[in-house]
């Protein structure tokens, strides 16, 4: 793949999540349940997930939910470059990573996988500007300062774009999504653990349809 390839599929995914302004950060025990999930999910406005490698049902969830058309399917918490493989061969169509390994960003690069690494202050931001990058996943958000910090952060980085995961809900989503700088959100709220678990999927879909309205009324 081209550079400029490349860059034409990161702008697509960046485009993709941003129309709605909320990615979801889900941890899936059960593939099985990864149908139902982006069923509700996608019925709920939702266009764009992320799948946390924080279990063994990832890879095998991720290639599920990937057959699904209307659904755009990252890999989350991805810590090695080995994961990277796994899952790009399972579907993904972009990886994320809680803060800024070079070595993952490289070889996302080297796939075309489009990458939002993590990064929580100045020099990592400057890290992932000098990889060729230009959105960063700004975590844990609140624990870092909230919006008062993206709003800092942006001031210097004017060509930067964050997501904010990491205690971000109902209550702040409105303030994160004010700022020119935030692309979207990430968020567990609607995904919450108890809720998949016992196969809540109505539930699902009603609180993503609440957090899509919101972010729409956020402008």
């Amino acid at each position: 793949m081209t550079s400029v390839q490349h860059d034409e599929q990161t702008a697509g995914v960046t485009e993709t999540i941003s129309t709605t302004r909320i990615l979801p950060v889900v941890v899936l025990e059960d593939a099985g349940s990864a149908p139902a999930l982006a069923a509700a999910l996608t019925e709920g406005g939702l266009r764009a997930i992320e799948v946390t490698f924080r279990t063994a049902a990832a890879a095998d969830a991720i290639r599920l939910m990937a057959e699904r058309p209307d659904l755009l399917v990252g890999a989350g918490t991805v810590l090695t470059p080995a994961q990277v493989d796994q899952a790009a061969e399972a579907g993904a169509r972009f990886v994320v990573s809680p803060g800024f390994s070079p070595a993952v960003v490289r070889h996302c690069q080297r796939r075309g996988l489009p990458v939002f690494p993590g990064a929580a202050t100045a020099t990592e931001i400057q890290m992932a500007l000098d990889a060729g990058l230009d959105t960063v996943k700004f975590f844990p958000a609140e624990q870092l300062g909230g919006v008062g910090m993206v709003k800092a952060l942006a001031a210097p980085f004017r060509s930067v774009r964050f997501i904010p995961t990491g205690g971000v809900n109902t209550g702040n989503l409105a303030d994160y999504l004010a700022l020119p700088a935030v692309l979207a959100v990430g968020g567990t709220w609607m995904v919450a653990p108890a809720l998949l678990a016992e196969g809540r999927w109505d539930e699902v879909t009603r609180l993503t349809a609440a957090a899509v309205e919101a972010s729409r009324s956020a402008g």
